[in-house]
């Protein structure tokens, strides 16, 4: 399966906002994932029935209150100077910068990278914000970010 480039990705000018520019070393680790990569993924990880955050029910494990504990708030955070995640995320969520994410807008938009690579652009990220899931590979932990303002932290089934 080939992966599409950033510069293809049609939401790539999120990473390329003159008030949030991506540095060109970190841009390159920032992977769309093409519709089939996208689509496997998302149904291995995330839902085989839903094909958006906003539908997630039934047999889905994001639909599911058991697995989200933890909730907070990202939108003051994202609308301040302060490019650091919300600091009660950043101790919940305890990764390696290395740990290769993904990113899930939608059963057809996923996008890999790193934790670290995450935690410094994340309000890239976050311009599109109707529900997108954070997946650690090989990790249970699962944010969830709510277009509230809110995110919830949880465990997905292993």
């Amino acid at each position: 399966m080939s992966q599409p480039s950033l510069d293809s990705y049609r939401k790539a000018w999120v990473f390329r906002h003159k008030d949030m520019p991506v540095t060109g070393a970190d841009l390159e680790q920032i992977l769309p994932l093409g519709e089939a990569r996208s689509m496997q993924l998302w149904q291995q990880h995330v839902s085989r029935q839903s094909q958006h955050p906003e539908q997630f029910g039934g047999d889905d494990w994001a639909a599911n209150a058991t697995t989200w504990g933890h909730e907070g708030q990202w939108q003051a955070q994202w609308e301040s100077e302060d490019a650091a995640l919300p600091a009660e995320l950043l101790e919940a969520i305890d990764w390696a910068d290395n740990t290769v994410v993904y990113f899930c807008y939608h059963s057809r938009d996923v996008i890999q990278t790193h934790w670290g690579i995450f935690r410094r652009h994340w309000k890239n990220f976050l311009f599109f914000d109707e529900g997108p899931l954070l997946l650690g590979k090989r990790r249970l932990q699962v944010v969830q970010f709510h277009e509230d303002g809110r995110y919830t932290i949880g465990q997905r089934p292993g």
